[in-house]
């Protein structure tokens, strides 16, 4: 089993910026290949990816965050970030780190992930 939590959230104004961390513990190496992203969600809304990152270091991201979101991961730490730069109130949600080995995930296609955290909050006032 691996666990994923997620920490960095919090509120700031608008054109702000926050990363967020997502460390995972537990069984490590049988993921090692798997790939990660983030996604969010708000009340009343489905949840989103926003952004992916698979074993090679390709990325990938929702076309609302392009220019202002950066995935990373540092391997031997078994961290996964986000920088956020230019928030804007329309970013504010629950954001979630996942991991799985399907490459819907890199797509930003939301399904069961065979790993998810519980989520931090980040608000984005104007």
């Amino acid at each position: 089993q691996v666990q994923l939590v997620e920490s960095g959230g919090g509120s700031v104004q608008a054109g702000g910026s926050l990363r967020l961390s997502c460390l995972a513990s537990g069984n490590t190496a049988t993921t090692y290949h798997y790939h990660m992203g983030w996604f969010r969600q708000t009340p009343g809304k489905e949840r989103e990816g926003v952004a992916a990152i698979d074993s090679g270091g390709n990325t990938r991201y929702a076309d609302s965050v392009k220019g202002r979101f950066t995935i990373s991961k540092d391997s031997a730490k078994n961290i996964l970030y986000l920088q956020m730069n230019n928030l804007k109130p329309e970013d504010t949600a629950i954001y979630y780190c996942a991991a799985d080995s399907s490459p819907l995930l890199f797509k930003l296609t939301v399904f069961p992930f065979a790993y998810a955290g519980q989520g931090t909050q980040v608000t984005v006032s104007s």
